[in-house]
């Protein structure tokens, strides 16, 4: 054991993780720094802007606001394990359909937000998307083509779970 580090177990994006990391490390610092998991980013470092979202224990958190220790013993899912490994995620790539994306700094947030949305409720309306990306932020887009992506997305999952054809 390293002098002042704490040993910490956890699993991410499926996989059993140790790491080592001080008390005072933000989850979202060893994620990208220690354990190259870059899709969080760090912007604000306050909680403010949504884009270092991932999920703790099926709770969407922003991991700069969280302890890198208090992930001891918990499952955390990054916007990288939200991808299947042949390709992207669906939501991602209506993203990409529908231009909700450009710098891409606030994207992994608003994917991993949106994802934690659809696990909880996959028919979410327009008001309740609109509500639950409240705590993201993006300077570049504008709202309304995530909006519409993850309304999309939405409406395609639940076509591919129920077999639903959907008429254009």
């Amino acid at each position: 054991m390293t002098p002042g580090k704490v040993t910490v177990h956890t699993r991410i994006n499926g996989e059993e993780v140790t790491f080592l990391c001080e008390p005072r490390q933000s989850l979202l610092e060893v994620l990208r720094m220690e354990l190259g998991f870059t899709g969080a980013k760090e912007c604000c470092n306050n909680g403010n802007c949504g884009a270092c979202s991932v999920l703790l224990d099926g709770v969407l958190v922003n991991s700069c606001l969280v302890l890198a220790v208090e992930a001891e013993g918990k499952s955390i899912l990054t916007v990288e394990g939200i991808a299947p490994a042949e390709g992207l995620h669906l939501l991602q790539q209506k993203f990409l359909e529908h231009a909700a994306l450009q710098c891409g700094i606030c994207t992994p947030g608003f994917i991993v937000s949106a994802y934690a949305l659809l696990q909880r409720n996959p028919r979410p309306s327009e008001q309740e998307v609109r509500r639950w990306m409240a705590g993201n932020l993006c300077r570049c887009t504008g709202y309304d083509k995530i909006i519409a992506a993850v309304l999309d997305a939405a409406a395609c999952l639940r076509e591919k779970a129920s077999g639903e054809v959907r008429v254009p």
